[in-house]
């Protein structure tokens, strides 16, 4: 057996991601704040997730414990380590650092926290990629101003960001403002990414197409790229070896048919799918179609010069984005009807797909790596792929997950690829490379480790940490830099 040719740079950035809503934990331990993530009930693949609010002590609320990184944290990162991690993408609860969003200054307990993992990130040289919201703001904000739906929101980001630049100085260069910050175009993200203010107790996932709400929706996200936009500037200024990303969540789809209605259908959604907002935050504008879009919704955007300036001010230094699957677009009714709808379109007959329903297709990750370099010429990162599934922990406390390797080495060999076509890419976190809550279900049983968490649906376990085959198995990958062994 030979190795293969290395193509991936020497100082590729090979890792895995999580989010602190999903794996932190100690929802309510030094001087946190309740989030609007702390507000979303457990669920399963038959039962949907639901914001409650006020908290329901007879609730399940997965993030309240998670996986209690926050008491294992060096534990955790000792494994990461022993995998070979170069860098670890992570969230900062922006509750950790104001716990209502408003106060005058930030809580040192937060702050001492976070130093603390940066300090033992240090230690086995690995480089925090640090997300600044993910999924979760301060239920004080939201109450104060429904969130995102304000533009008062902005400053409130600016002071909590301009925090984190600073006191993170010494241990931070590289962020991320917003995660997946294109969710926020969906019925869904209206509470989960914009903050907003649930109607009573609500489904996470409301679809609503009322044109008010819409209207609202498109100007929350607008702020959130002046913010952004703000943000970046204010990250140069206080070290200028800081590089800021933006975080999209991929779109990867199809035309079902060669109709050219599919196809012009599937281009479309393309486009304002990845790129309203990938065109705001690395070129400075709204594109063209973007626009059109707008109109078609009849949203009206609250766009001052001033927004317009600080947008190109503040572009980003590197794309980073999220890749899972794919799925395919189709203008047929009947085929709606039989083929079933999914979040990125109707199934695709061509490809398998995981027990979750979601298509595993690498070569759409190369697709999409080729399709994003040639519009932006910047750096890419994937900051988040994986494979959620159901794993069975044996009695000798191992997990012989031969389908997540498989899964690994398919987008490793994309990635490879993608490389090879000129793409210029800086490196790749796995989400996430420690069981944690599953954003979509609420569940620890739809896992992503390579290192399992003896955590169950209903919170029982004892949070015992075991290495799974994929651990060992990306060990080698990392040590090869990618090169795999046939």
């Amino acid at each position: 057996m030979n190795k293969k040719e290395n193509v991936f740079p020497k100082d590729f950035l090979w890792g895995g991601a999580t989010a602190a809503n999903q794996c932190e934990g100690a929802y309510d331990v030094g001087g946190k704040g309740v989030s609007t993530a702390d507000c979303i009930t457990a669920g399963d693949l038959k039962t949907p997730r639901q914001i409650v609010y006020p908290l329901d002590p007879k609730q399940n609320y997965p993030s309240h414990e998670a996986i209690d990184f926050y008491h294992h944290y060096k534990e955790d990162i000792k494994l990461f380590s022993e995998m070979g991690f170069k860098v670890y993408r992570m969230s900062i609860a922006w509750t950790r650092i104001y716990p209502n969003g408003d106060e005058l200054v930030p809580n040192k307990e937060g702050i001492a926290f976070y130093k603390n993992v940066f300090k033992e990130l240090k230690k086995y040289h690995i480089e925090p990629l640090v997300t600044l919201s993910h999924y979760e703001a301060p239920i004080g904000l939201m109450n104060k101003f429904n969130g995102w739906a304000s533009r008062k929101m902005i400053d409130c980001y600016v002071k909590y960001a301009t925090t984190c630049f600073s006191e993170f100085k010494d241990y931070v260069t590289h962020w991320l403002t917003f995660n997946e910050i294109n969710i926020s175009m969906m019925g869904f993200g209206d509470f989960m990414s914009l903050d907003m203010k649930p109607q009573g107790r609500m489904a996470m996932m409301p679809s609503s197409k009322d044109p008010k709400l819409v209207t609202t929706r498109f100007n929350a996200l607008h702020y959130q790229f002046v913010a952004s936009a703000k943000a970046v500037a204010i990250a140069h200024t206080i070290n200028p070896n800081n590089k800021v990303g933006c975080m999209i969540a991929g779109n990867m789809s199809y035309p079902y048919t060669c109709s050219p209605s599919d196809v012009f259908k599937n281009n479309f959604q393309m486009e304002v799918g990845n790129f309203y907002c990938g065109d705001v935050m690395v070129r400075g504008d709204y594109s063209p179609i973007g626009k059109r879009f707008l109109a078609e919704q009849n949203v009206k955007l609250d766009y001052t010069k001033e927004d317009s300036a600080i947008l190109k001010r503040g572009i980003v230094d590197f794309y980073s984005f999220s890749y899972y699957m794919s799925g395919c677009v189709s203008t047929d009714p009947e085929v709606l009807k039989s083929v079933g709808n999914m979040m990125f379109g109707v199934k695709n007959p061509y490809i398998k797909a995981s027990e979750y329903g979601w298509g595993i297709d690498p070569t759409g990750l190369r697709t999409y790596l080729d399709m994003v370099y040639a519009r932006y010429h910047i750096p890419l990162m994937v900051v988040e792929n994986g494979l959620g599934t159901n794993d069975e922990l044996t009695k000798d406390h191992k997990v012989h997950d031969t389908y997540r390797v498989e899964y690994l080495k398919a987008h490793v060999k994309a990635m490879e690829e993608a490389i090879k076509d000129g793409v210029d890419l800086m490196g790749y976190t796995w989400w996430g490379p420690i069981d944690l809550v599953s954003a979509s279900t609420g569940e620890m049983k739809k896992r992503y480790g390579f290192i399992y968490v003896d955590k169950n649906n209903d919170g029982s376990g004892t949070l015992a940490r075991y290495k799974k085959d994929s651990f060992e198995e990306y060990k080698k990958i990392i040590k090869a830099n990618g090169s795999i062994i046939d």
